[in-house]
C-alpha cells in the first residue's frame, strides 16, 4: 500500500480546532461571571471621588464633607497658621512632614486631611467653629487625647501618625476631587 499524503485540512485537524475553540468559549463562558462579580458595584465607583468647592470657604473656616464614608475636612488656613505651620516644620515630631508636603504648591492655603484620628478611629474636633483646637490650635481628638497641629501633625497623645492627607487635585481655582 502507498501513503497517500492529502494536502490542506485532514477531518481530524478540523475536529480538533473545532473541539478546542468549542471549549475555549465555554471556558470564557464560565470564567465571566466570576472575575466579573468581583468588580466594585456602582454605589461603590459612586463614592470612590467626591468633589468640593472651595470658593465658599473663607480665612480660617473648615467645612466637613464625606469621602468613602469618612469624614473629610477640608480648611482654608489663616495667614497667621500658615506662618506658624511653617515655624513648626523644624519642629522635632513624631511624623515628620512640612506644610509644603500636606498641602499643593499655589494652594498652600487649602488643607484637606481625612477626620479620622490615627489611633483608633475617632473623629477628632477642631473643623467645626467652637470646637476644641487642642494645645496645638489644630484638631484634637476627644476618644484618647491626640493634639494635632493646624495642619493636622501629630503633635501630642497616642497617634501614631498624621492625619491622613487624601489624594485630590483641583480641577479648577474653586472646585477639588478628592480621590
Amino acid at each position: 500500500m502507498t501513503d497517500i499524503q492529502e494536502d490542506g485540512v485532514r477531518r481530524r485537524d478540523f475536529i480538533t480546532i473545532a473541539a478546542t475553540g468549542t471549549a475555549g468559549v465555554g471556558a470564557l463562558g464560565a470564567v465571566y461571571p466570576l472575575v466579573s462579580q468581583m468588580a466594585p458595584s456602582a454605589d461603590v465607583l459612586a463614592e470612590s471621588t467626591t468633589e468640593v468647592d472651595v470658593s465658599a470657604i473663607e480665612e480660617g473656616q473648615a467645612i466637613k464633607a464625606v469621602f468613602r464614608k469618612q469624614p473629610l475636612f477640608v480648611k482654608r488656613l489663616t495667614a497667621e497658621e500658615i506662618d506658624a505651620a511653617k515655624r513648626d516644620d523644624a519642629a522635632d515630631m513624631r511624623d515628620p512632614q512640612t506644610l509644603a508636603d500636606r498641602t499643593q504648591e499655589g494652594h498652600e492655603d487649602i488643607l484637606v486631611i481625612m477626620g479620622v484620628c490615627t489611633h483608633l478611629g475617632c473623629v477628632p474636633l477642631g473643623a467645626a467653629e467652637g470646637e476644641s483646637k487642642g494645645e496645638y490650635n489644630g484638631y484634637f481628638c476627644p476618644c484618647h487625647g491626640s493634639h494635632y497641629d493646624e495642619a493636622g501633625r501629630i503633635r501630642k497623645g497616642p497617634a501614631p501618625t498624621n492625619l491622613e492627607v487624601p489624594e485630590y487635585a483641583f480641577t479648577s481655582d474653586t472646585v477639588i476631587q478628592v480621590g
